[in-house]
């Protein structure tokens, strides 16, 4: 009889799936293994070939470092390596003592327009921020109600006159009947006082027409001062009023203008003996940060008093202003020239150095070394100093470069400006070219080599 085998369970059949798949992976694993070798191995030798035997490749790092390392001597200076600076001969000229200050501007005069009678705003005659002349015509003020009201005073003072006048004459003719006794004396001294009484009635009649061609000439509005106007207050049309906070327009006198600024006490009696001998103290403004010059004035007058908290003393300055480079309330700096030295020993301030011996400079030799000078440093006018010491005029001393200096080191002058520099005017591109050529050159090797039989 015929056994045939047992079905297999559910759970026997997972078992041999799992064992055949391990099987498998067994088998493969190995190929793959291989694989990956040969591949990490190809990329290391193709790397040793194109980089590891390239002359060109394995030469430039050295190169590189090795003119940064040349550069770098240059500009700081090695053992043996001379020192680049820049250097500006020793001058004799005038240096001028000045002082240094904030000032404000202020206006000479201020003056608000404000209109004198009320009105209908009829035109305004200016351009805002105009120079006008004291009694130029600003405004105009609808006239007609002024003009009927001195209409009406001036006939009133025509009909007082002829009553006047007629009262007059009846006194003339009262007298000459009085001398020959046919006319009592108080009609006489009756008419007498008409007389006065129409004498007094003309006369207020007057001041009555005199007010209205005034009022009338209100409405014209005219500049109290010359100077420039501002920005306009009101509008055509509107009704103004004489209690207008703000006026039709403000004017403020800039030519001349003014300038308000403080000095330190210890300056008052030279600045006081050069005002009392009408000498001119000279005082430029400049902007805020001292890189252009606004305006060159004089010095007016100093304050009356000190000011015991702050030591210092106002000084008031006036300009010209005919370009109206300076405004009001603006902020300027001041420099106020008190002196002028005369033919003085005089170096770059960026010269002058400070250590452990006081001020110094240095001072390059005719054998291209450098040696130390003290020196006493002075007034400072500009970029320039005054000093006192061991220096004569052309004597070169430096003024950039001064970082690893010491007495007696060698340097290399080039010039102070760097665009004036070996090298500073070449083409943007030779660099390219340089570095292009250098790449041919250290290829060329290679490729030669490879077409050698």
């Amino acid at each position: 009889m015929t056994q045939y085998p047992k079905p297999l369970s559910a759970l026997q059949t997972l078992r041999l799936g799992s064992v055949a798949r391990r099987a498998q992976v067994g088998r493969t694993l190995p190929w793959k293994l291989v694989a990956l070798v040969l591949l990490v191995g190809g990329g290391g030798f193709w790397w040793w070939k194109t980089h590891a035997t390239d002359p060109a490749s394995s030469t430039a790092p050295k190169m590189t470092h090795t003119t940064t390392a040349g550069a770098s001597g240059r500009r700081f200076g090695g053992a043996n390596a001379a020192q680049p600076v820049s250097v500006q001969p020793v001058r004799q000229q005038d240096i001028r003592v000045t002082v240094n200050a904030i000032g404000s501007i202020a206006a000479s005069n201020t003056a608000t327009v404000h209109a004198q009678v009320s009105g209908v705003l009829q035109s305004l005659n200016f351009k805002e921020g105009q120079q006008v002349k004291a009694g130029q015509l600003l405004a105009q003020i609808d006239p007609r109600a002024f003009q009927a009201t001195l209409g009406q005073t001036e006939g009133a003072l025509a009909r007082d006159q002829a009553q006047l006048e007629g009262a007059r004459i009846d006194l003339a003719r009262y007298r000459d009947l009085l001398a020959k006794d046919a006319l009592p004396k108080q009609q006489l001294d009756t008419q007498v006082a008409l007389v006065g009484q129409l004498e007094g009635t003309v006369k207020a009649d007057q001041g009555t027409v005199d007010n209205a061609r005034l009022q009338l000439s209100y409405t014209r509005v005219t500049a109290p001062i010359a100077g420039r106007v501002g920005l306009k207050q009101v509008d055509l049309g509107n009704v103004v009023q004489p209690g207008d906070v703000n006026g039709i327009v403000l004017i403020t006198q800039t030519r001349p203008i003014a300038l308000f600024f403080a000095v330190p006490a210890a300056h008052v009696p030279l600045i006081t003996a050069r005002l009392r001998a009408n000498e001119t103290l000279p005082v430029e403004a400049w902007s805020r940060d001292g890189t252009k010059q606004l305006a060159l004035g004089r010095v007016a007058t100093v304050d009356n008093v000190i000011d015991v908290s702050t030591d210092t003393i106002k000084v008031k300055a006036l300009f010209a202003n005919v370009d109206d480079a300076l405004f009001p309330n603006q902020s300027v700096s001041v420099r106020l020239q008190l002196d002028t030295l005369t033919k003085v020993l005089a170096v770059p301030q960026a010269a002058v150095l400070r250590g452990a011996q006081g001020f110094y400079v240095y001072v390059v030799n005719a054998n291209n070394s450098v040696s130390t000078r003290v020196v006493k440093p002075g007034a400072i006018d500009g970029d320039w100093m005054a000093i006192e010491g061991p220096l004569k005029v052309g004597e070169n001393v430096v003024i950039d470069g001064v970082d690893r200096l010491r007495d007696g080191a060698a340097v290399e002058v080039i010039a102070a400006d760097p665009k004036q520099r070996a090298g500073a005017n070449a083409p943007a591109g030779a660099g390219k070219r340089s570095a292009r050529n250098a790449g041919g050159a250290a290829s060329r090797p290679r490729g030669a080599a490879s077409r050698a039989p």
